[in-house]
């Protein structure tokens, strides 16, 4: 009879020790979220958009023969460069090629039948050559076609809504699709606007040597709107609703608690925005990550400030 109640003592002891070291699901529990933080950035930003232009020459000059005959000499060859004043081809009329010989043989000091020079008018890359050597042409006909040097521009074709950020002499970034930048000034706006995208063409002149080959796709950035003095954020720490009509911020209050902000947002940039109001100081604390889906008040834990 003793050990029978002996027993029954111990498994008793063992339900109260078991029942005291289970918690209780009504035991509260410590939630925190785990953040990273950011703080303001006071630089300058700059709002702006990148418009695709094209390279290209804006005068071509269409060499011709100035003379009825055989081309004696062709000195030029596609993708050569010219200087003005240079003798491209020669040509040697019928009549010189028929009688040169005989009548400088009657008098020499005739020189009859020599070649007429056809000369370079301009400075350029030659794109075309049309004959060859021997070929029979006539006066007027086309023989080779330059591209002028100094016609060479970067022509944007601008919306017209956008006119209003450009002005003749204004200093443009021009980035190559290589990611090699020039600066170009604006030159001179086109006369009329494309009916269809109502565009109106803008001619850049690039600034300094002249290395960027014809029909080469680039990129001009034009500057919207600009701020000197700013407080900023990363993208990342502006939170929004569904429509994006209202906009905020995760601020530390303590070392555990972030409450939500409303703000009013200024520039937007790729990975920055203005914060316009409320007015924030140099030693607040925003929520970086672990901003997203919370409610007005969150207990949180940093993992890096």
């Amino acid at each position: 009879m003793m050990k029978k109640s002996f027993t029954i003592y111990i498994l008793i002891s063992v339900f109260i020790i078991s029942c005291k070291e289970t918690p209780t699901a009504e035991e509260p529990t410590d939630v925190r979220v785990p953040v990273t933080l950011t703080s303001i950035d006071t630089t300058g930003l700059q709002s702006y958009i990148d418009l695709n232009a094209t390279a290209s020459y804006l005068v071509k000059n269409v060499i011709k023969a100035n003379a009825t005959g055989y081309l004696n000499s062709v000195n030029v060859a596609t993708n050569d460069f010219v200087s003005n004043g240079q003798e491209l081809f020669s040509i040697k009329t019928r009549e010189a090629k028929v009688l040169g010989n005989s009548v400088n043989k009657i008098d020499p000091t005739l020189s009859f039948g020599g070649a007429i020079k056809v000369l370079s008018n301009t400075n350029g890359t030659v794109t075309m050559v049309n004959v060859q050597q021997g070929d029979y042409v006539q006066d007027g006909d086309a023989l080779v076609t330059i591209n002028d040097a100094k016609s060479f521009a970067i022509v944007l074709s601008l919306p017209y809504e956008l006119k209003k950020y450009i002005y003749v002499g204004q200093q443009l970034s021009v980035v190559l699709p290589d990611n090699s930048t020039r600066i170009a000034t604006v030159q001179k706006f086109s006369p009329t606007v494309d009916a269809s995208s109502q565009t109106q063409n803008i001619v850049l002149k690039i600034n300094g040597k002249q290395d960027i080959p014809e029909n080469l796709i680039v990129k001009v950035r034009i500057t919207k709107t600009s701020s000197n003095k700013s407080i900023s954020l990363p993208k990342l720490a502006v939170l929004s609703d569904e429509t994006e009509t209202n906009f905020w911020i995760m601020k530390m209050i303590n070392f555990d608690t972030a409450i939500k902000v409303p703000i009013r947002k200024g520039i937007q940039t790729e990975d920055q925005v203005e914060i316009l109001s409320p007015v924030l100081k140099p030693m607040d604390k925003i929520l970086l990550t672990g901003n997203y889906g919370v409610g007005d008040t969150i207990k949180v834990k940093v993992i890096k400030n």
